[in-house]
């Protein structure tokens, strides 16, 4: 059989990826990531060597974390199509000791972001912050933070086919009803827009980003998923329970939430400083 990558085999690979529930970012991520491949082989075979010859123009093109998702999708197809011969590994990565600082969001900065949206009148962006960074789910995960579960006090997120129970704690709660009371919404989904339809991530994105001149705080730092880590350094300062830590943030890997709880190197070495040790 003839290695060579078709539509008709694209097309299989997504019917799998959606019989085995990936979600709709992960495979277009995936078929993203396979037509890039197949415009690199162009019409050549498909074998080891040009797929080696792919892996080293993701080098120029690429961080090494990016590189590493395009191989991940890459052999996942490969996988599929019985290709396990041309299967390459990943680049090795060091794992960071820290996280830089320029990326870090501090809780100070995300008060002066939920001023800034509330300032701006902006209260369904002031609470999507808060309800992200209070609850810990990921910006995708606002669709299940409904009318019902806020007067339950608690929500049921599915999400990589796990199934975990996000609280809402009470101080948040009393606002999202006010919130839900004051904008005449009876049922379903909290944060919708005008028309009804669930807020996307493209517009908290694109809305976060437009807070930062006036909060002061660089847009590299300004974006949903950071507010998770907010809260999961948050949280870890205070139980230093990394195994409750990943069920709460719905983590298959303790390695996973590890990332998560990286603190910077300034913040090291505060605590190196306070072991006193050089006499």
């Amino acid at each position: 059989m003839t290695r060579i990558i078709t539509n008709f085999m694209i097309v299989e690979f997504e019917r799998y990826l959606r019989f085995d529930e990936k979600s709709e970012n992960t495979i277009e991520k995936y078929l993203r990531d396979i037509r890039s491949f197949a415009v690199f082989a162009e019409s050549r075979e498909v074998c080891k060597s040009v797929v080696m010859e792919f892996k080293n123009s993701l080098v120029d093109n690429y961080q090494v974390s990016s590189a590493n998702s395009i191989i991940a999708a890459v052999n996942a197809f490969f996988r599929f199509m019985g290709w396990l011969d041309c299967c390459i590994k990943q680049f090795k990565v060091q794992k960071k000791a820290f996280c830089s600082e320029e990326k870090e969001l501090t809780k100070a900065e995300y008060i002066r972001l939920v001023n800034a949206a509330k300032q701006k009148g902006n209260e369904r962006l002031n609470l999507i912050l808060q309800t992200i960074c209070g609850t810990g789910i990921r910006v995708s995960e606002l669709q299940f933070i409904t009318v019902e579960a806020v007067r339950k006090g608690e929500a049921t997120v599915y999400c990589k086919n796990k199934t975990r129970t996000v609280f809402i704690v009470r101080v948040l709660q009393k606002k999202l009803l006010n919130y839900i009371k004051g904008n005449g919404i009876t049922t379903g989904c909290v944060f919708i827009t005008k028309s009804g339809k669930p807020v996307s991530r493209c517009n908290i994105w694109r809305e976060m980003k437009t807070l930062c001149v006036q909060a002061g705080v660089s847009s590299d730092k300004v974006f949903p998923h950071n507010l998770r880590h907010l809260f999961a350094r948050t949280f870890y300062g205070i139980e230093k329970d990394i195994a409750k830590l990943a069920d709460i943030l719905g983590h298959s890997s303790i390695n996973t939430t590890r990332i998560y709880i990286v603190t910077t190197g300034a913040e090291h070495k505060r605590k190196m400083e306070n072991m006193r040790l050089i006499i």
